[in-house]
């Protein structure tokens, strides 16, 4: 089984990338915050990787840090989460606001990610409150000059999330106008909006 892959990023897209290692590509489904760390150095990476079988297919998944890979693997643990859920909710909130979220029994933090709902909420901090400590919140990175707009990468990671681009645009617009900045800041402050509207 894979467990590490380190090469030149072939593709880096919300949800995914392609490494090229050896002369082979690999698809890798990653969360949020891997792909935001990838597009800000896409020339390399090394990733964790959890290797899943499904259906005679193999799937690669893949984070820039045990902590995401920590987290991936419990979230499995608990009924009706499946790999690709267990992304979309670290994609939802960061590892330590995740851990945070589980810890402080947030269910609106979690009901707010795309996926889950109530009952899933409830079971996510029974199953995990006591499995997960909180830790220090990461920083978030400064982008450099010539990326992309930032309301381009955020709707285009809560269409990730599976949010139709209509209302994930109309979201992220919101959350600028009220002063969100920067890719991460914009995509929660649009999740809170959205969720507001259920």
């Amino acid at each position: 089984m894979i467990a590490r892959l380190a090469g030149k990023v072939e593709l880096v897209a919300p949800g995914e990338v392609v490494v090229e290692t050896g002369g082979v590509g690999y698809r890798v489904w990653v969360p949020l915050g891997t792909y935001q760390a990838l597009s800000r150095r896409p020339e390399a990476c090394r990733l964790r990787v959890v290797t899943l079988i499904r259906d005679e297919e193999i799937h690669l998944y893949g984070f820039r840090t045990a902590e995401e890979e920590s987290l991936f693997r419990a979230l499995q643990g608990v009924t009706g989460v499946g790999p690709r859920l267990a992304l979309r909710i670290l994609s939802g909130l960061v590892a330590a606001d995740l851990r945070s979220a589980l810890a402080r029994a947030d269910h609106a933090a979690l009901i707010a990610i795309p996926g889950v709902g109530k009952k899933l909420a409830q079971r996510l901090v029974l199953e995990l409150k006591d499995k997960v400590a909180p830790s220090e919140p990461i920083p978030a990175a400064t982008s450099p000059a010539g990326r992309p707009d930032p309301s381009s990468e955020a709707v285009a990671a809560l269409e990730a999330l599976g949010y139709p681009a209509r209302t994930a645009s109309e979201a992220v617009r919101r959350a600028r106008d009220e002063g969100a900045e920067g890719v991460e800041q914009t995509v929660k402050a649009a999740l809170r909006i959205l969720a507001a509207r259920r």
